[in-house]
């Protein structure tokens, strides 16, 4: 190994032999539809659990309002960051972009917000899943691991980690593949279930307004505007994810040109399925219980047909809840190897194994996950259930990285106004400035938000100790990667 030293924006690198970087190799598998699938289920299981808390917090009015502002920010972050990844098609993605715009500290950062977003919404899913699973087992066949309710979906937490990381460690072109399948059976159950809906006649539009609104304020809007606030966690859930796209650029063929395209089919497609179930899904249960149920989907099933019937159907929307579960961890291993690659997180994590995937990463997050989920689970309460508290936590470091990247793009914009671009944003600079100033907005209703307060200050305080770290050792040892090299001599490798 190489000792040979560069010190530059306050940090020091070294250059690592050839042999360091074929221990870290990933394959380019993906296409246009790969990406897509991948970004389709990596989100579509907002469609099946989450944002119907979002009818609690905010009443539907709330959650509708939060639905369009949010439509807004993603068009205009999706495209800023389509250009910013065909400009910097490495697999760091948001670190990469801020690491060129803000340097080190900047990259960090947003690099570790993502690792946040991603870890946390993986053991979200892994929760509402472990929740589908249980219920669809349940009515099926009577089968329970435990009749302790935490011991029983603790093991479905350990089965659905094991199972997934084994799947997203076996190569991208088996996680390519499956995320095409699931996100077209997801899409076809989402379809079905909007068909059965609108077909059953059960679906009561006036009852997306049956939540008892606090003194003073109207049905529409239940708990007042600062519950659109309250709803945009959830409401995010329906898009959250769609971002990681820039993640596989080192795995597609080409990510100048698909990244984009996937991106903006991929959200059309989230935009139609998120304003069906909003409406389908809550004028069958009601608001006033929808914006409760831990399994909406399968709840309306069950409203429509004999219960053994709505277990079959909710195997097959289990299958959406499986779908993010993969697209998510694929994120969380990526942006974990990059960073590990660069040296901002132990280098062990960036090892790749046989199959050219991020084994040692994927292992890591799920570690983190797992344990997250029971302590909050212990500590939560009884009015907090766990996968909300998460779900925000998810947000929360989502809202941060988006706020960073938006940031990003305008520092590049002005700061290399010649930098190659094979791909513009059709929104350029108002774009990336809508799209910042919603998600600094959003940021900051996490911290009015008295709930999930506890959770979130406590991420920040892992988040403080991370920078500490990074401060007093990390900055001086860190790894002249793609993502680095890119941002101190403006090269691809």
């Amino acid at each position: 190994m190489s000792q040979e030293k560069l010190k530059v924006s306050g940090v020091t690198y070294t250059h690592e032999s050839a042999a360091y970087y074929e221990k870290r190799q990933l394959k380019r598998t993906a296409g246009l539809w790969g990406l897509w699938g991948l970004a389709v289920a990596a989100v579509i299981s907002g469609d099946f659990s989450g944002w119907n808390f979002g009818v609690s917090a905010g009443g539907f009015g709330g959650l509708l309002i939060a639905f369009v502002i949010l439509v807004v920010m993603y068009y205009g972050m999706m495209f800023s960051i389509g250009e910013m990844a065909a400009a910097m098609p490495h697999s760091g993605g948001a670190y990469s972009f801020a690491r060129k715009a803000m340097g080190p500290w900047g990259g960090f950062i947003t690099g570790m917000a993502e690792t946040i977003e991603y870890v946390a919404t993986t053991a979200v899913i892994v929760y509402f899943s472990a929740g589908y699973a249980d219920a669809v087992v349940g009515d099926l066949t009577g089968f329970h691991f435990s009749a302790d309710p935490h011991i029983n979906q603790y093991v479905w937490w350990a089965i659905l980690y094991v199972a997934f990381i084994a799947l997203n460690s076996a190569g991208s072109h088996v996680s390519f593949r499956f995320a095409i399948i699931v996100s077209i059976i997801s899409l076809a159950i989402l379809a079905l279930f909007s068909i059965m809906a609108l077909a059953s006649g059960k679906v009561d539009f006036a009852s997306l307004w049956n939540i008892k609104p606090d003194a003073g304020q109207t049905s529409f809007l239940p708990h007042g505007p600062i519950g659109i606030l309250y709803a945009i966690p959830f409401g995010v859930w329906l898009f959250l994810g769609i971002e990681e796209l820039p993640l596989a650029a080192e795995e597609a063929h080409d990510p100048a040109a698909h990244i984009p395209k996937a991106g903006f089919w991929a959200r059309s497609t989230l935009i139609l399925t998120g304003i069906a179930v909003m409406f389908l899904n809550t004028g069958i249960l009601g608001a006033d219980k929808g914006g409760s149920a831990a399994e909406p989907l399968l709840d309306g099933f069950r409203k429509m047909v004999p219960p053994t019937w709505a277990a079959v159907l909710g195997l097959f929307a289990l299958l959406g809840l499986l779908a993010s579960l993969q697209g998510i961890m694929f994120a969380y291993g990526r942006n974990m190897y990059s960073l590990s690659r660069a040296g901002y997180y132990p280098k062990s994590l960036s090892v790749t194994g046989k199959n050219q995937t991020p084994y040692m990463a994927l292992i890591a997050g799920g570690v983190i996950g797992f344990v997250a989920l029971i302590v909050v689970d212990q500590t939560g309460g009884a009015n907090s259930p766990a996968g909300a508290i998460v779900l925000n936590i998810a947000v929360w470091g989502a809202m941060l990285a988006y706020l960073m990247q938006m940031v990003s793009f305008i520092l590049l914009r002005r700061k290399f106004p010649d930098l190659d671009r094979p791909y513009k944003s059709p929104w350029g600079m108002n774009g990336a400035v809508i799209a910042g100033i919603i998600s600094a907005i959003s940021f900051i209703g996490f911290l009015i938000n008295p709930i999930f307060l506890p959770a979130i200050y406590a991420i920040i305080v892992v988040y403080a100790l991370m920078l500490a770290v990074f401060a007093i050792w990390g900055r001086h040892n860190l790894v002249l990667s793609p993502e680095e090299r890119y941002a101190v001599h403006g090269v691809h490798e």
